[in-house]
C-alpha cells in the first residue's frame, strides 16, 4: 500500500510540475468557462424562463457544465502521454501501474478546485450570491466535484480508445450538444414538452439543479420527479458513470501496458 501511494503522488507530482512548466495551458484551462460565464452573462444572456435574477441561475449550472466539460482536458493530456511514448517508458519501471491514472485523476480534480475558486470569484463579482450557509455551500461544491471525478474516467477511457489527438476533437464535438441539452442556460419549462423532458434527465441538469437548491438560487423547477429529487440524482447519476466508466479505463489502461 505505502509503495502505491507513494508512486501516485509522484505521478502527481509529474503532472503539477507540468503545470508549472507550461502555466499557458492552465491558465487557458481556467479562462475558458470565465470567458463563457462573461458571453452568456453580458452578450447572449442566459436563465430563460426564471422567476428572479437570471445571474444567479445561470452561475451554478456554469459550474456544473465547467465540471462536466473537464473531460476535454483529461482527454488531451491521455492522448498526448500515449502518443509521446509516456506510457510505455513508465511500463518499463518498477512502479504500481494504476498509479498513473491515480496521478492523472488526482492532478485534474486539483485542477478542478482551482476553476471552480476562480468561477466563483468571477460570479460574486457579476452578482452572484449563494443564501443557505457554508454548509450548504460545501455540499453544492461535493456535489460539483464528483460529478467531474465521474466526467474524468469518461475522458481517460475515451482517450485510450481514441488514442490519437484528432480523434480526441472529433469525440468533443459529440460532447458539447450534450452539455448544451440541459438546463443550465434555460429551465425545461421554457422549452417544448418533449425536449424539456429529456433536458431534465441529462445528469449535468440533475448536478445544476441540486446546486441552485443548495446555494438558495432560482431553479425554475417544473415539479417533476426528477427536477424534485435533482440532489438525489446529483449523487446517483455520476455514481452510475463511475461504476460503468472506472473498470472500463482502468481495464483498457492495463490491456495498453501488456
Amino acid at each position: 500500500m505505502a509503495w502505491a501511494l507513494a508512486d501516485s503522488w509522484t505521478m502527481t507530482r509529474r503532472e503539477l510540475a507540468h503545470w508549472a512548466r507550461q502555466p499557458v495551458e492552465v491558465v487557458v484551462g481556467l479562462a475558458f468557462p470565465v470567458m463563457l460565464l462573461l458571453m452568456f452573462t453580458y452578450l447572449v444572456g442566459g436563465g430563460r424562463g426564471v422567476d428572479g435574477d437570471p445571474t444567479e441561475f445561470l452561475v451554478p449550472g456554469m459550474l456544473a457544465l465547467t465540471m462536466a466539460f473537464g473531460l476535454e482536458s483529461t482527454m488531451f493530456a491521455v492522448t498526448q502521454d500515449l502518443n509521446r511514448g509516456v506510457i510505455d517508458r513508465f511500463r518499463a519501471l518498477p512502479m504500481v501501474p494504476g498509479a498513473v491514472l491515480v496521478g492523472r485523476s488526482a492532478a485534474d480534480m486539483l485542477q478542478s478546485v482551482a476553476a471552480l475558486a476562480v468561477m466563483t470569484g468571477v460570479g460574486h463579482a457579476v452578482g452572484w450570491r449563494w443564501h443557505n450557509g457554508a454548509g450548504a455551500a460545501l455540499a453544492a461544491v461535493g456535489l460539483l466535484l464528483l460529478l467531474r471525478f465521474a466526467m474524468l474516467w469518461v475522458g481517460i477511457h475515451l482517450a485510450m480508445v481514441a488514442g490519437r489527438p484528432e480523434l480526441v476533437t472529433a469525440v468533443q464535438i459529440l460532447v458539447w450538444p450534450v452539455g448544451f441539452l440541459s438546463n443550465v442556460f434555460a429551465t425545461p419549462a421554457s422549452m417544448p414538452g418533449w425536449l424539456g423532458a429529456v433536458v431534465e434527465w441529462n445528469p449535468m441538469s440533475a448536478t445544476a439543479t441540486a446546486v441552485r437548491e443548495l446555494f438558495g438560487n432560482p431553479g425554475g423547477a417544473t415539479g417533476s420527479w426528477a427536477a424534485e429529487h435533482a440532489q438525489l440524482l446529483a449523487l446517483l447519476w455520476p455514481s452510475a458513470i463511475i461504476a460503468v466508466f472506472f473498470p472500463l479505463a482502468v481495464g483498457k489502461f492495463a490491456r495498453l501496458s501488456r
